[in-house]
């Protein structure tokens, strides 16, 4: 028979039992949050992953692979404390063979994955590489791959619209409208200018769409200027490039009536690319970003001295991704495969400038604002170097 005493202390050790399983069981959910991606050991090599659109008949895409790889190399060298033992791996741009792709370097131990290039591509490799605990920094800037363990390296369309909108609302604009291909990539450019304007405390007053075609645009100008016109919008944000129409659809809303005078006209795509859509005049005076000209100039001149050819523009992408990782390594962090520190809030500075990952899977990267004039533009409003305490970008103060 247990006597009182007995009791007593059978009962301490149960309850001491329970507190120690609880409290073990969640140190270890703990650890668990905490450890999105394998720990590593600086001192030691550490194997990546970069999956290159190689191993196609398509000569462009041969082409940037081997850009792709030389700039991750660049990164590597820029960082002689980061031991990198880099693992290439060619996907054809195809999401089947990336997968297998994936699942070959998992089984050499590889720590990160850089890339791969294509959207279908990355989200294949992100759930290989989420089964075992891995993070992916892909090169697509396509927002609907993005989140859990894969990264987008590219300039996403809400990155574009939230440093428009934002100078914008610095400016005094308040009505902001948009127009747009009705593609699901115009859809995609409209939803970030609707957030962008809900984030800058802006007014959105009117989404206008077109049929994706010459036609499309010639037969719907009229009706979109007069919308806008009665929507009483004080600036109109237009989605398009100059390979889907940008120019016949800036030509047209003039002709039909919209006030550039009094409408200021601002992009979401690159208006010097080409040259010649500068001098569109339904452009005129209107904004666009760009990213920082020096960051970009400073890469394609070390690309060259070293390969002796200038970059493809996507290198950069990998250049960054790798940029990232050796980085953290050489400062001795155990923890640069994983969100926490991939996600810190200082950023990075890479090859067209400052940028930072965030916890939604998208790159914040530093743009400037600039302005179309007379077949030129002009920088208004210069990209910032760097991120505050805040983790927001300093930018420079412009009247």
């Amino acid at each position: 028979m247990i006597n009182k005493n007995s009791m007593l202390k059978l009962t301490r050790l149960v309850i001491i039992c329970i507190l120690t399983f609880t409290i073990s069981a969640c140190q270890d959910l703990r650890v668990e949050k905490v450890n999105d991606g394998p720990i590593i050991n600086p001192s030691t090599t550490t194997k990546v992953a970069l999956l290159v659109p190689s191993g196609s008949t398509d000569e462009n895409q041969e082409d940037l692979a081997q850009n792709l790889i030389r700039a991750a190399k660049m990164a590597i060298t820029d960082h002689p404390k980061a031991k990198i033992e880099m693992l290439i791996f060619k996907t054809a741009g195809d999401p089947i063979k990336a997968e297998a792709a994936a699942k070959k370097a998992i089984t050499q131990n590889v720590k990160l994955i850089i890339g791969p290039l294509f959207a279908k591509s990355a989200e294949s490799v992100g759930k290989i590489a989420a089964a075992n605990n891995i993070n992916v920094l892909s090169f697509s800037n396509t927002s609907s791959i993005a989140g859990n363990n894969v990264f987008i390296l590219g300039n996403s369309f809400q990155n574009t619209s939230d440093r428009l909108l934002g100078f914008a609302s610095q400016k005094g604009y308040s009505k902001i409208s948009v127009v747009l291909p009705d593609t699901e990539a115009g859809r995609v450019a409209a939803n970030s200018v609707k957030l962008s304007s809900k984030s800058n405390n802006l007014n959105f007053v009117g989404s206008y769409d077109y049929p994706f075609s010459a036609d499309g645009i010639a037969e719907n100008a009229y009706r979109i200027t007069r919308k806008i016109r009665r929507s009483d919008a004080d600036a109109v944000v237009l989605t398009a490039d100059s390979a889907s129409g940008l120019p016949l659809l800036a030509e047209f809303l003039l002709a039909k009536g919209l006030p550039i005078k009094d409408i200021k006209i601002l992009g979401l795509s690159r208006w010097d690319i080409p040259q010649s859509t500068l001098n569109t005049p339904g452009l005129r005076n209107g904004w666009f970003t760009v990213p920082d000209g020096a960051a970009i100039n400073d890469f394609n001149k070390r690309f060259k001295k070293v390969y002796g050819v200038p970059p493809h523009p996507l290198a950069g992408f990998a250049y960054d991704g790798m940029k990232i990782f050796a980085t953290l390594l050489s400062e001795g962090n155990s923890g640069a495969a994983q969100r926490s520190q991939l996600t810190r809030p200082q950023g990075f500075k890479g090859a067209s400038g400052a940028f930072r990952l965030l916890n939604s899977g998208s790159a914040q990267r530093a743009l400037s604002i600039a302005e179309a004039s007379a077949g030129a533009l002009r920088i208004i409003s210069p990209a910032p170097t760097r991120f505050g305490g805040s983790g927001a970008f300093l930018y420079e103060i412009t009247n």
